[in-house]
């Protein structure tokens, strides 16, 4: 009856809780499950980088949310060299073989997951790249800190800003993004992560460090420098980078008042000793904002 009923009406019925006949107009297609993402150990150096890559020497900035990141970006792809778009979240894309003869016949071509993901990063990155018109590309995000290993492994030429900020500032700034979401007490904690990732990749990975007060305070000194270790000329326009950007969402960066003012601004004033909580007391030695 129910077939019937499909033919002539298009609908079928179902008791609650019942999913539509597999026959039903009503019975979308199941869900493929998302790949996981290739296992460290498949992790690798392209096997030949003029063939396998596409982008040269991009320039990735390693730092905790809330630190300054849209800033730095904004300023960096204000020269005429750079392209610094939103947030890029390329180690998020992942591959699936899909069945065993394609899985065999690209490891007859000498690939394995982690090979397809990277080539995958590397054309979504060098596809961006092109169609800027500029010469090197900027990805800014923040839980990049967590894959530093793994993005060096896919661009061996890669280089590496590292941005810090107090740690009581990164993690205040995280409560005041969403109070009803995290306290601040939460908010430190779950800053704090992204605080030791980058520490860590400070440690694993050759490049420079700027520090957001250091940055705000004399923006020209500290752009001068990043450009120096850059290899690229100081453009001052860098430092008025202009209020025409686009819009960033929820989840791409950050948007706020100072940064669309379209120049730096002053940061706000370094917490007293007492305001830092024992939780954020070892990152705050290491990253000189405390004293031992």
């Amino acid at each position: 009856m129910n077939v019937a009923l499909g033919e002539f009406t298009g609908f079928h019925l179902t008791k609650t809780g019942e999913s539509a006949p597999a026959n039903s107009p009503k019975a979308g297609k199941p869900k493929a499950a998302k790949p996981a993402a290739a296992p460290a150990s498949e992790v690798r150096p392209p096997a030949d980088a003029r063939t396998d890559r596409l982008l040269r020497a991009p320039i990735f900035v390693m730092s905790p949310v809330r630190s300054g990141s849209t800033l730095l970006r904004s300023i960096l792809n204000a020269h005429s060299l750079l392209h610094a778009p939103h947030e890029l979240h390329v180690r998020r894309l992942t591959v699936g073989f899909g069945t065993g003869l394609a899985e065999r016949a690209m490891h007859a071509l000498g690939h394995n997951q982690a090979d397809l993901e990277h080539l995958l990063w590397d054309r979504v990155l060098h596809r961006e790249l092109l169609r800027s018109g500029k010469s090197h590309i900027v990805d800014k995000t923040p839980a990049n800190a967590f894959a530093f290993e793994r993005l060096a492994a896919c661009w061996p030429d890669a280089r590496f800003v590292f941005l810090l900020r107090h740690p009581v500032s990164i993690a205040r700034s995280w409560h005041e993004a969403d109070p009803e979401k995290r306290d601040f007490a939460e908010a430190a904690a779950d800053a704090l992560r992204y605080m030791k990732a980058v520490e860590r990749a400070r440690k694993g990975l050759k490049g420079h460090t700027i520090h957001y007060e250091e940055l705000t305070a004399d923006p020209e000194g500290e752009i001068r420098a990043v450009c120096d270790f850059l290899g690229i000329p100081f453009e001052p326009g860098m430092l008025r980078y202009g209020s025409s950007q686009t819009v960033v969402q929820k989840g791409l960066g950050d948007w706020k008042d100072k940064i669309r003012s379209g120049e730096v601004q002053k940061g706000r004033d370094l917490p007293d000793e007492s305001e830092i909580p024992d939780v954020l007391r070892p990152m705050s030695v290491s990253w000189g904002y405390l004293s031992k």
